[in-house]
Order: C-alpha cells, then structure tokens, then sequence
C-alpha cells in the first residue's frame, strides 16, 4: 500500500483486532449502525400474491454480484426463508461460502423485496451507515478472519453466528467519510476485476487451444500431407489411411467401474482416492485429495487395484469425460463416480489418455449427458467410444509431440493463475487497509 499515505493522526481503538484508528473515527458494533435480520412483519401489510425475488445461494457471488432473475409469490416463501429489502447487505454465514466471500447489496429486488435462504445474515445500514461501506466492511479480510474464529458447528456446516454479526466490533468513519472509501475501493476495485476478466479470459483461450491441438493430433496425425481416407464413423472425420478405426473395449485389457458407495474418508489416512475434481483433462492433482485408512481403501480396490499408468476417468458430474493417467506413486483408488481402464499392447496408455480427453470421444459420451441435471455417462456408451488408432511407434511421436506443445500452454496458464492470485491478494489488502483507515483514500 506505498502508494496510499496514511492519516495524520491515530488513537488507540481499545480493541486488539483494531489497533490503532484514525483520530477522527469512532469505534463501534454492527449493531449500533445496522438492523440484522428485520422483521417479516414489515410485510405483513401484502398481498400473499405479491411477487418478489427469490435468492437461493447459488444467486449470491463471491465478487459482490447477485442474480435476481428467480421470483416467488410470498405466501410461499414467509415461512423458512429470510425477508431481504433493498439495500440490505447479504453476508453468507456457512462455511465454505463464508471463507469465500459470498456476499453482496440486496439490489433491483421484485418489489423491493426478496427472500432468501436462511444461510445468509441481511443487515440493514441505519442513518450512521451506508450499504456500500459496510458491505466493504463485511467482505473485508479483518471481519472474516475474526468471524472465522467464532465459527460453531463441524465439518462442512460451521457457521457464523447472527450474533456474532451483531456485536462485531469496528472502526467508524463519519458518513462522508464512508462514501469516499466505498466509492475509492468501486474504482480500484473495478480496475483490478477488469484486470481478472483479462487473465481469465486468456486462461480460457489457452485451455481451447490445448483442446484443439490434442484433439488435432490423435485424430489427424503429425504428418499435415498424410493421404485420408473415410472414417466409416459418424464421430470421426476423415483419418491417415494407414490408420485403423477401432473401440475403446478393444484396446483395453481391464474396464472397471468404482464400488457404488460413499467411500468412508478418513483425514489422517494413509491412502489417497481420486475423485472427479481431482482430473482435469490429462492433469491428475493429489493436492487436495480425499484419504482413506487401508481397510476402505482395501474396500475400494476389491474389484482391482490401480497400477502405474492406468487411466481415471471420470463418468458423472460436472468433470465427467476428464481422463488422466495414475501415477507411479502414491498409491490410489477410485473416488466416486470414477472408472479405470488400462492399455493393451496395442495402445500406448499416453495417447489413450489423450485420446479419452479429445473433442471427438467427448462427443461421443455426450450423448448421454443432454438434458441431465446430473450428468453421467452409461458404461456401454464408454465401452464402445470409437476412435481412430495409428501405429505404436506414431502413438509415441504424437505424445512426445503433445507434451512438448502442452507443457509450454500449461506454463503459460499456470503464469495467468499466479497473476489472478495476486491480484485478488491486492484486491483483499486494498479493502483491508481502506476500511480499518489504514491508508487515507479521502483525495486518492
């Protein structure tokens, strides 16, 4: 924050998360500036077949946007929801949407009016506040690292209490004061989200790219002048003519689906299970992966175990159709929703991993995913992908050939996602500093 000078003057806060505030700031709780949860009798006055928004989670961002296309009559939505109104600053409470920063203003509600889930904390700026700063305030790396403390419950469903909300205490600049902050962090803010967009979006060019030169590769070859011939498939183009057109179930010595159950995970396993958000079109990241003590992981592996250089593949969800190729080590076993193959003589495993991650298999699997909430593809569609194969020795120069060319894509990829973390570092420190007046942004 050099760029940013700090306030001529400080007094102690009284409060150790604080520090030192500036002279002319006060401390004080939520509470004192902001309504937390107001009463649904303020709508008591209408009609059942009102139409106002409705705001499941899922329509509340981690960037400050929210989606307000979803309506409901109130009468359906009085009871188990939480009543929202314009203005209103919305703070997920559960975890992992808390520690992601969901949240936002409550604003273009049907109405004016909105319900919620019950997972998010309204609060409602009173005269000593406005919504842009304390929606500033509430997304801010100082209130989640305190909230993250008073966190109750366990594992996936800790939560931050209303109470906790309440009695948060903080440094309070003058009204005038909160606007020139809020509207300081909108433009810097806006610069460093426009500067996000840009890495995303090359992240999204270089993973098409990536897409197109396998799928290129292990359906045309190296050799641009090859003579084609026709494929006899629908899936396929034409193909080298020395080239065979087979099956998945013909190249493979072992298919295998995972066991149908929840695996038992237990965090100080020894052993890890892969997972679809595990794979990621020929990249296979243990980083996060889930553990299992022996005795589940003997369980998962009853059918077979996983050797170096058979391939995961995913079949259902989100990541269905990603395939990667299981490493020498650690030792690991299927996840849900995962299958195994491995390579006969004939197919070099690389180059059917690659193949499993081409558009033209893809396709194939897409079939049938259409229309499903949850998408999943039938083993017999999968056992019957159909696929062009070159001999072994061109199998080998097309992987050699994709490794070098990827390993430079990945690179560069990996660059872009090291520049979104810091700008989102920035962007966090920014906040932090602005709304604990820690830098003066009143002429910035």
């Amino acid at each position: 924050m050099s760029a940013y000078q700090p306030y001529p003057k400080y007094k102690p806060s009284g409060v150790e998360w604080l520090g030192d505030v500036p002279g002319g700031w006060t401390v004080s709780r939520i509470k004192n500036v902001a309504t937390i949860n107001a009463s649904k009798s303020e709508v008591a006055h209408l009609k059942p077949e009102t139409e106002i928004t409705f705001l499941p989670m899922e329509a509340v961002g981690d960037d400050g946007s929210l989606i307000t296309t979803s309506t409901r009559q109130l009468g359906d939505v009085l009871t188990g929801y939480t009543y929202v109104r314009e203005n209103d600053v919305l703070v997920a409470k559960i975890t992992p949407c808390f520690e992601n920063g969901k949240g936002c203003i409550a604003r273009g509600l049907n109405n004016g009016i909105g319900f919620a889930t019950t997972e998010v904390v309204p609060i409602r700026p009173t005269k000593h506040s406005t919504p842009e700063f304390l929606y500033y305030l509430l997304h801010g790396l100082p209130f989640r690292k305190v909230a993250e403390g008073s966190m109750y419950g366990a594992g996936g469903q800790k939560r931050v209490s209303d109470t906790f909300v309440a009695g948060y205490s903080f440094a309070l600049p003058p009204l005038p004061e909160q606007r020139q902050i809020a509207a300081f962090l909108d433009r810097e803010c806006g610069k460093l989200d426009t500067l996000q967009a840009k890495q995303e979006r090359l992240i999204e060019l270089l993973k098409e790219k990536r897409q197109a030169l396998i799928s290129h590769a292990v359906t045309r070859g190296l050799n641009a002048a090859a003579t084609l011939k026709p494929s006899g498939s629908e899936w396929l183009d034409d193909v080298p003519a020395h080239w065979i057109v087979t099956r998945l179930k013909f190249e493979v010595s072992k298919i295998v689906d995972c066991p149908h159950e929840t695996p038992k995970y237990n965090p100080d396993g020894e052993y890890l299970v892969i997972r679809t958000a595990d794979v990621d079109r020929g990249r296979l990241d243990l980083s996060k992966a889930y553990r299992l003590d022996r005795a589940e992981f003997v369980n998962r592996t009853r059918r077979d175990r996983l050797c170096p250089n058979d391939i995961v593949y995913g079949r259902e969800g989100e990541r269905w159709g990603h395939a990667a190729l299981v490493p020498d080590s650690p030792e690991v076993c299927l996840g849900q929703r995962m299958m195994q193959f491995r390579a006969s003589r004939s197919i070099y495993p690389a180059f059917l991993s690659h193949l499993l991650n081409s558009n033209a298999v893809y396709e194939q699997g897409a079939v049938d995913t259409v229309g499903a909430t949850s998408p999943h593809v039938n083993i017999s569609t999968i056992r019957n992908y159909n696929f062009p194969l070159p001999p072994l020795a061109e199998q080998r120069a097309i992987v050699a050939h994709l490794d070098e060319k990827c390993d430079k894509l990945d690179r560069l990829k990996a660059k872009a996602e090291r520049a979104i973390e810091l700008l989102k570092e920035r962007r966090s420190a920014l906040i932090a500093a602005a709304v604990t007046g820690k830098i003066d942004v009143r002429k910035a």
